[in-house]
């Protein structure tokens, strides 16, 4: 019955119906009635279902909150989860979760310009029961917008399928970042279990690495000509590396606060800077606020090739975009086992223009003609305004908007060519200063806000 302690290894563990969940607080398990998500995958531009996509739920720090779950041919998909339950069995608090899909001939979600949306855990409906089906008594779901996913179509040829598992024990590899680094870079996250799928791998040599914080993952090198399946990412026992370094926090506000993270170089985003941080790459550590304001260390680090960036999430703050002085640069490390790293250069760190619209707190539906808004900076000569689409293409550009006296804000009207119903977009400011005997940047935009999606 629903409260009692259960084992979840037990053959049995509850009644039919019940399901054995963690038990806030304590590390025990108990009987509750099971949860689940449902919701669709579509193609982002046309709205069309999309057969066999893949789906994870993943908690607040980035881990999976259960397995996979496959859509059917009107991509529908119905995903259990497992979340911690108090003494009833009752949901103990509102978790944000957020979803991850994956699909052949498709970009992952969320990468890019198209974040995850967040759906919470207590906006749980039960269902009906059906008198002739005693397995959904206790059933409860989650089903709303924020639950149906929608894919950016690649541009191209996609590739193939490559599957398998990450040896070990499961709550120690649950939320790998898993990569097939060649010619594609092709990556996903491995589910509760352990188990990953990466679709759309290029043909010939792909090194398969994993990265997780606290984890070493021996890379199988694979020379991909079909689908492959049954691959297994086996663990190393050597050592695990710690990386620390500073930030220098320039023109913002007293208190300003930041975070760190590490990016395989293979994944970074050149254009939006930007890319997938595995799980526990972060300082702060994972589901913890920005709280850097000088030095900071990140250990557990895998071997591998890094990006390292500040102020990637929305805190107000950017990377200083003034290339001309020292500790801009986006830097690049080797790791190796067991090595500490100890970083001499500092990032330099200052505050935002803020977004004003579109996309200031999050993708923002946007019809006919945009007209972008931004904060007015104090001591610039001119702007530039650039708009990427979702795929990394530069779509419009004017840098020549001139700086304005007497208002707060900057307003920019888009100028470019037609926009595509469905796709996600971004735009990027940046102020100016025609010093001599070069121009420099003093600030812009943050990276993850000003996106916006094209509706007609």
């Amino acid at each position: 019955m629903i409260g009692e302690a259960c084992g979840p290894g037990d053959e049995q563990p509850c009644a039919t119906g019940l399901v054995c969940e963690p038990r806030d607080g304590d590390g025990g398990y108990i009987c509750a009635g099971p949860i689940e998500l449902r919701g669709m995958v579509i193609d982002a531009l046309d709205g069309s279902p999309i057969a066999g996509a893949r789906v994870l739920a993943l908690d607040d720090t980035g881990a999976p909150v259960g397995e996979v779950a496959i859509s059917d041919a009107d991509g529908d998909y119905t995903l259990a989860i497992a979340i911690p339950r108090d003494s009833d069995g009752n949901p103990a608090t509102a978790l944000t979760l957020t979803l991850s899909a994956s699909a052949a001939d498709y970009q992952l979600y969320p990468s890019g310009l198209q974040p995850a949306f967040p759906v919470s855990s207590s906006e749980v409906t039960a269902v009906e029961d059906d008198p002739d089906d005693d397995s959904d008594d206790h059933l409860s779901v989650i089903e709303n917008a924020s639950t149906t996913v929608g894919l950016l179509p690649l541009d191209g040829a996609s590739g193939f399928t490559v599957s398998g598992r990450i040896a070990g024990e499961r709550e120690n590899t649950a939320g790998t970042l898993v990569v097939a680094e060649g010619a594609s870079g092709s990556y996903t996250i491995a589910d509760r279990s352990g188990a990953f799928t990466l679709f759309n791998v290029a043909t010939g040599a792909n090194t398969v690495r994993g990265y997780r914080g606290g984890l070493q993952v021996v890379p199988e090198v694979l020379d991909v000509n079909a689908d492959v399946d049954g691959v297994v990412l086996e663990l190393a026992g050597t050592g695990l590396a710690t990386v620390s370094g500073s930030v220098n926090i320039v023109n913002a506000p007293g208190g300003s606060l930041t975070s760190v993270v590490m990016i395989p170089s293979a994944l970074f985003n050149e254009v939006f800077e930007f890319g997938p941080v595995p799980f526990g790459l972060r300082a702060p550590e994972p589901g913890v606020a920005p709280d850097v304001s000088s030095t900071w260390t990140i250990p557990g680090v895998p071997e591998g090739t890094y990006k390292i960036i500040a102020a990637l999430e929305n805190d107000l703050l950017v990377r200083d975009p003034d290339t001309s002085i020292a500790g801009t640069e986006i830097l690049k490390i080797s790791v190796a086992a067991g090595e500490t790293i100890d970083l001499q250069d500092s990032f330099k760190v200052t505050e935002a223009l803020g977004v004003v619209g579109p996309g200031a707190d999050g993708p923002e539906e946007v019809t006919g003609t945009p007209t972008f808004e931004f904060d007015d900076d104090s001591s610039e000569d001119r702007y530039e305004v650039v708009v990427h689409d979702a795929l990394g293409d530069e779509i419009w550009r004017d840098d020549q908007v001139p700086g304005v006296s007497g208002s707060a804000t900057v307003t920019v009207e888009y100028g470019g060519p037609a926009l595509t119903p469905g796709m996600y977009y971004r735009f990027q400011a940046t102020s100016w200063k025609d010093g001599n005997p070069a121009p420099s940047a003093l600030s812009r935009t943050e990276d993850l806000r000003g996106v916006f999606v094209y509706a007609e």
